[in-house]
């Protein structure tokens, strides 16, 4: 066994790989599964999910015959077409061969269906590539048997893991121009669980494939790989887990007051989190009135109840003042309010983060004035967070939001819908920023009280447990956590002991 090799298995102890395909199942699972591709530029994202789509039969033949024409005069060495053109949709990605805009395919097994954003692998893009995390499950990050990680390919891992993505396969791609060579494999998916453990992923499942050959993709490459008998990359999309419910209560981010005639009354919206039902008792932020639901109406009939996702007209039991941009919440679990909150963002305009500056924040129909400080800046090659008074533009900071009136949030880990916000430059009126809030911020008290404190080393899932609980949320204002290695816990506490 190589060195990279014992070393991954050590690793494996703390990282877990998704599961394994079960020959016998054969249900066929109803939810599907939103991934992205995410990677440095020219690692075969594109082909990739086109030899997908190629390979599940999700290519109509008038799209074949196209994919052959369009390929003419550029088959490679085996005579196979361009399975990029797939993907790239705009005549300028395919002018100079580069991702530009965030694709979406829909393909599907007997197992599963899947939706997959293709983003683009250019510094420059990363806000598009933002964008397909967003709403994505897992990710699927490329790197170059060849080359092996990159800057690129760190802060792509880091982004998707703060838009909560939490399963990760790593396709080392290209391993045919390495003629194969396990050790190389074993070596990159030893950096790479590294780099996701310090991001706290622990759900990591490396793959050795050839994109072009289709080797791993969908059929496996045992043919030429016979030291790997692990999954195929579809195998693994077909087993994966959709992100599990909001662990909030019910959530109702007020778009429209229907009023067609003075006998009705009704608050149109999406249901962002929870559940509600008739008699179910809420309360209207932020005014902080409480009502009682008595009636859920959709366009052609009245519910006995929603769920999250679904568009509603709820109606309550008495007058109450509601607006476009308030929330509707249970009453029990509402969602954080004040004036001042932490959040991360992602810079992506030229002018970056400027310190100080008032923007417009938008969060679901709500928009308000904010004032943002940027606080830190996080350095990709170290993964360090270092002290920053502005971000410039693909930077990934922290910073502190004041605003004028009530905010209302959860936080992003609680909630994607309400714990995620834009910010727009009222001069341009240019979206600056992607944002995700971390915590409420207390004017007084918080983690710089004086008072007593304790610090916890503990596994990443059971951290992520107690997070999940309303005890905590409610006092998360006055914790700061930090996703560390073992080893580096360990020296923390060391040096404090010291």
């Amino acid at each position: 066994m190589t060195a990279p090799a014992a070393a991954n298995a050590a690793l494996d102890q703390t990282v877990v790989s998704l599961p394994v395909q079960e020959t016998a199942r054969v249900v066929r699972d109803t939810r599907p599964l939103r991934l992205i591709t995410c990677g440095s530029v020219d690692d075969g994202k594109s082909t990739l999910i086109g030899r997908l789509l190629w390979d599940t039969k999700a290519v109509k033949e008038d799209q074949a015959a196209s994919l052959q024409r369009d390929s003419s005069g550029k088959q490679n060495d085996l005579g196979l077409p361009d399975f990029a053109l797939l993907l790239d949709g705009l005549q300028a990605e395919r002018e100079q061969g580069i991702t530009i805009d965030v694709a979406y395919r829909y393909f599907a097994t007997d197992k599963r269906s899947f939706i997959v954003a293709d983003t683009p692998g250019h510094e420059q893009y990363t806000r598009n590539m933002a964008t397909g995390a967003s709403t994505a499950d897992l990710a699927v990050l490329l790197v170059d048997a060849r080359v092996g990680l990159l800057e690129q390919t760190r802060r792509h891992a880091t982004i998707a893991t703060l838009m909560g993505i939490r399963q990760f396969v790593l396709a080392v791609n290209k391993i045919d121009l390495t003629n194969y060579d396990r050790a190389r494999f074993d070596q990159i998916s030893y950096e790479f669980r590294e780099l996701a453990l310090s991001l706290g992923v622990r759900q990591v499942t490396a793959i050795p494939v050839s994109a072009l050959k289709g080797e791993n993709v969908v059929y496996d490459g045992r043919a030429s790989m016979p030291w790997y008998d692990g999954p195929t990359l579809i195998e693994v999309l077909e087993l994966a887990t959709t992100r599990s419910a909001q662990t909030v209560g019910f959530r109702l981010p007020v778009q429209r007051v229907s009023r067609p005639g003075e006998s009705f009354r009704g608050y149109q919206g999406t249901v962002a989190g929870g559940s509600v039902k008739p008699g179910d008792s809420v309360v209207i932020l932020p005014s902080g009135m409480v009502a009682n639901v008595s009636k859920i109406v959709t366009f052609d009939l009245v519910r006995n109840a929603a769920v999250s996702g679904d568009a509603i007209t709820l109606v309550l039991d008495r007058q109450v003042d509601v607006s476009r941009g308030d929330v509707i919440a249970s009453i029990d679990s509402p969602p954080m309010t004040g004036l001042a909150f932490d959040a991360q963002l992602v810079a992506l305009q030229p002018e970056g983060i400027q310190p100080g500056k008032r923007y417009w924040l938008k969060s679901g129909s709500r928009r308000q004035r904010v004032q943002v400080q940027p606080v830190s800046q996080l350095e990709l090659k170290s993964g360090k967070w270092n002290h920053a008074d502005e971000l410039p533009m693909n930077a990934i900071g922290k910073v502190h939001l004041a605003f004028d009136e009530q905010a209302i949030f959860d936080t992003y880990e609680q909630n994607r819908t309400t714990g995620a916000f834009i910010l727009i430059d009222p001069d341009t009126n240019n979206t600056v920023a992607g944002g995700m809030i971390t915590a409420k911020r207390a004017a007084l008290g918080g983690i710089h009280a004086e008072e007593s404190r304790v610090i916890l080393s503990l596994p990443a899932d059971l951290a992520d447990q107690l997070m999940a609980t309303e005890l905590f949320a409610s006092r998360r204002e006055d914790v700061e956590v930090r996703r560390v290695t073992a080893g580096k816990a360990v020296n923390i506490i060391d040096a404090i002991d010291g």
